[in-house]
């Protein structure tokens, strides 16, 4: 897969730079981050990018639909670069891992609520809790 950054920030009129460009490579090699992650990530390319400048890039970034930003209850928010489905996450209650889930079946089933009350829905938001493979090792006896 190629990933054309300098396209996708000119398709949605916005400036290319070098911090946009490194956090967009660094969502796209490490989802489901936070931005202190990010900035660590920026950082060792480009020194001098300062806090300020990755938080004004997310922002932007997000408004633009570039960037996904997610907060599952009780953690902190979240970055991906896959923007262009209704996908949903699993998120372990442990270790705070997170990784993305598929829709369950056809286009977009979870867009058809049950009781919309009037609404035009057009995106949904599920969370699967549960435990990671790792911290379910962790808890196995030996």
């Amino acid at each position: 897969m190629t990933f054309d950054f300098e396209a996708q920030l000119r398709a949605a009129s916005l400036r290319v730079t070098r911090p946009r460009l490194a956090v967009l490579a660094a969502l796209r090699d490490h989802p489901h981050v936070d931005t202190d992650t990010v900035i660590a990530l920026v950082r060792k390319d480009h020194p001098a990018v300062s806090h300020q400048a990755v938080y004004d890039v997310l922002r932007a970034l997000t408004e633009a639909g570039l960037v996904r930003r997610i907060q599952p209850a009780h953690a902190t928010a979240r970055y991906e670069s896959r923007v262009a489905d209704n996908h949903h996450h699993v998120v372990c209650r442990s270790c705070g891992a997170i990784a993305d889930v598929d829709c369950a079946v056809g286009h977009s089933p979870c867009l058809t609520a049950s009781n919309d009350h009037g609404f035009v829905v057009d995106e949904a938001e599920v969370v699967y809790w549960g435990t990671c493979p790792d911290c379910a090792a962790d808890r196995t006896p030996q």
